[in-house]
């Protein structure tokens, strides 16, 4: 008896049925990328007219962020943060947070100078600041945008500087600590 070999012993797969899982492999592939997209217009992302401002279906995290950037902008400008330089020789630091995440600084100061603080909070509510120097000084901060600046004298190289948001509170605040005239 002979032994035929390879070609005609090997069960070869079907032409048409390769091509028909080819095919349905595609078209699944094809369905799944276009499920998957965010796209305006798209099978899951919010049409055009949904997705524009002020429009109800607006996605809440997108209204958030709007406001939230509009917040920070306005902090910034009163307390003049948005273009500050390093190479003023007055600037020490400045920043900008959300109200519910508060900011937490340790700026290292010079002994026996003075220096100007200014923080500035945006949006409903109020935040708790504190300042700690050898002393803990504690101020309430009304979020309407109005700065409260202190003037502080620095007993001690490290000052802690921290604002923790009081319940119920949303928006922005930016600080500005600058070394004051002599």
């Amino acid at each position: 008896m002979a032994i035929l070999d390879d070609e005609f012993m090997r069960r070869q797969p079907r032409p048409l049925r390769r091509s028909i899982v080819l095919c349905c492999v595609s078209v699944f592939s094809i369905a799944l990328a276009a499920g998957c997209t965010n796209e305006p217009g798209g099978p899951t992302g919010p049409s055009a007219s949904e997705s524009s401002p002020g429009q109800q279906g607006a996605d809440p995290s997108e209204a958030s962020a709007r406001a939230e950037k509009k917040l920070g902008k306005q902090v910034e400008e009163v307390l003049d943060t948005a273009e500050v330089s390093d190479g003023d020789p007055t600037f020490v630091e400045a920043g900008l947070e959300r109200v519910s995440d508060g900011f937490h600084t340790e700026p290292e100061l010079i002994r026996g100078r003075s220096y100007k603080l200014a923080v500035a909070c945006a949006g409903k509510g109020k935040i708790s600041l504190s300042v700690v120097l050898n002393d803990r000084v504690r101020q309430t901060v009304q979020c309407d945008g109005v700065p409260l600046r202190l003037r502080i004298t620095a007993s001690a190289a490290k000052a802690r500087i921290v604002t923790e948001g009081i319940p119920g509170v949303t928006g922005m605040v930016a600080w500005r600590l600058d070394k004051a005239d002599r």
